[in-house]
């Protein structure tokens, strides 16, 4: 039976919600959500205000759109906040070692580096595919060597920032949510929701903002799926780290985080038609990542 072969190919996932089995009330749960929203709120408020009140004049808008190579790494390294909440709440109302959120260590360590080498390797391979070029040259954002100089600070921001949100969503929401329900429609479809609705921004996206959403919803679902079948978080981390630094430090918009990248490709969000054909090809290449990274993982 269809449902029988995916619990069997789900059965790793208990590696990870055993660790949950002995608390799965949803209070905890809920609760949990409230203390992580409380305390990333706070702690993302001080860290600004203080930025703020040391900060040159003006400085607030680089902040806000990422425009400096500074103001993006602030950004993306206050992710550890949630890293951080997320083990305080794992701790306290689930009563268990924050490191259960990402698995046995050495193999999510494992996984983590056989799908971020076939990433790379598939990316390669799609770089010799047309098309050739964005329809126009490529802006340079930072010159190579001041670039390759930010690139170990640049490459550990990225890191906690897209761990963070792997922690949170597919670590300990889909862990407490497949401890209370044992259909994957919900630990995979609420988790998938929420982290959908996150990244809807009309202010920013325009007329694409319901397109990244649904990018957003079948990314969360795809890397939900690498987590229950792998038993760990590396593989979902290590797939969210490629698309992110692909995004923030290779090629970026101009005008949304893209003070670290290296080019800006040659329109911005307000070109909406011409990056929606971009997002359609983002979606195939997001489905054919997902299908590396699971042959990666059956090694």
């Amino acid at each position: 039976m269809p449902g029988r072969s995916l619990y069997s190919a789900y059965s790793s996932h208990e590696q990870l919600v055993k660790a949950v089995r002995s608390y799965p009330e949803l209070w905890r749960l809920l609760v949990g959500l409230l203390i992580i929203v409380i305390v990333v709120t706070l702690l993302n408020a001080v860290l600004f205000s203080t930025i703020a009140s040391i900060a040159p004049l003006g400085w607030g808008d680089a902040l806000q759109h990422g425009s400096t190579p500074l103001a993006v790494l602030i950004v993306l390294t206050s992710f550890i906040f949630t890293i951080f909440s997320v083990a305080l709440v794992a701790r306290r109302l689930q009563h268990r070692p924050p490191m259960t959120v990402v698995g046995q260590p050495s193999l999510a360590f494992r996984q983590f580096w056989r799908v971020l080498i076939a990433l790379i390797a598939l990316s390669l391979a799609l770089f010799v595919l047309p098309p050739y070029d964005m329809g126009a040259p490529l802006q340079q954002n930072l010159s190579f060597g001041t670039w390759f100089l930010l690139l170990p600070l640049s490459v550990g921001a990225v890191l906690i920032q897209s761990s963070a949100e792997e922690i949170l969503f597919r670590g300990f929401l889909q862990q407490s949510l497949a401890a209370r329900f044992r259909t994957p429609v919900i630990w995979m479809g609420v988790p998938a929701i929420l982290f959908a609705a996150g990244h809807y921004a009309p202010a920013t996206a325009g007329d694409n903002a319901l397109l990244v959403t649904v990018w957003a919803g079948i990314f969360s679902i795809l890397t939900a799926d690498l987590t229950a079948r792998a038993g760990t978080l590396g593989p979902a981390i290590a797939l969210h780290f490629f698309n992110n630094a692909t995004a923030l430090l290779l090629l970026s918009l101009p005008d949304n985080l893209g003070g670290l990248a290296l080019f800006h490709i040659p329109y911005d969000a307000s070109d909406t038609g011409l990056l929606r054909q971009w997002l359609y090809v983002d979606f195939a290449v997001m489905i054919v990542g997902w299908l590396t990274a699971r042959l990666a993982i059956r090694r």
